[in-house]
């Protein structure tokens, strides 16, 4: 009589990309239609989870405002659908190394001996200023690009802004749509022009996305929707979508 062979206990770590299906990788969209559960993030839109196998469960920890689930029975969520044998993929908003946790997630399975696929997304970062049309390098403008939190949790430690301000190049801000005064602030106390051109893309690469343009200074009293990523230096003045308009392309 043949023995079972008992299932090797495995986690997919996928990045879902900035929101619009078609922007998945290959291999994300395998994974989707493969698995058993999907355990995604409050960013992952209905169009990417509609790429899941049918019947697949869909298990919502994302974090919101004043709620969400703990990082730590995230883990252990993750933990036990893996040794119950299920085809588990962990779906996070734009790549999952990206301010996603994903390296917190992938410690926590390894040092339990799980198996861990990590699958690459596009990270926000880079796909919402192009969706606006703001290449963050260009050339005579930016030969290099920050990203940056603007979310800091209690006890850690606190952007060096000044620096950032010094460094020159593009400042590519996540997380930061209610912290935006205090960053404004900060990058012009570190000597940052305050007529620094800005962009904040709001759901980028979506129907629903939103280009707001201003200087640093008015930053504070632009009002601009989350979740937005928040592109700043003389790129963020650009729009290279509205030439491609003009031509028809």
């Amino acid at each position: 009589m043949d023995q079972q062979v008992a299932p090797v206990a495995h986690v997919a770590l996928v990045g879902a990309g900035p929101g619009d299906p078609e922007l998945l990788t290959v291999r994300a969209a395998r994974l989707l239609a493969a698995a058993d559960v999907v355990v995604h993030d409050a960013l992952v839109g209905d169009g990417v989870l509609a790429l899941a196998r049918p019947g697949a469960e869909l298990i919502d920890v994302g974090k919101r405002p004043g709620s969400g689930v703990a990082q730590d029975l995230i883990n252990l969520l993750l933990t036990r659908l893996a040794r119950e044998g299920k085809r588990v993929v962990r779906l996070k908003g734009g790549d999952p190394f990206v301010f996603g946790r994903g390296g917190e997630e992938a410690a926590a399975l390894a040092e339990v001996g799980i198996a861990c696929e990590v699958v690459p997304g596009i990270t926000s970062a880079i796909a919402a200023p192009a969706a606006a049309g703001v290449p963050v390098t260009y050339r005579g403008l930016s030969a290099s690009f920050t990203v940056v939190t603007g979310h800091r949790q209690r006890g850690e430690t606190p952007v060096n802004w000044a620096a950032l301000a010094q460094a020159g190049g593009t400042i590519v801000v996540l997380m930061g749509v209610a912290q935006r005064g205090e960053i404004a602030a900060a990058l012009m106390a570190g000597g940052m022009p305050a007529d620094t051109p800005v962009a904040a893309v709001g759901s980028a690469t979506t129907d629903v996305q939103s280009v707001v343009r201003c200087s640093l200074a008015a930053l504070a009293a632009t009002s601009v929707k989350s979740p937005a990523t928040i592109v700043i230096g003389a790129v963020a003045a650009l729009d290279v979508t509205q030439v491609l308009r003009t031509l028809n392309v």
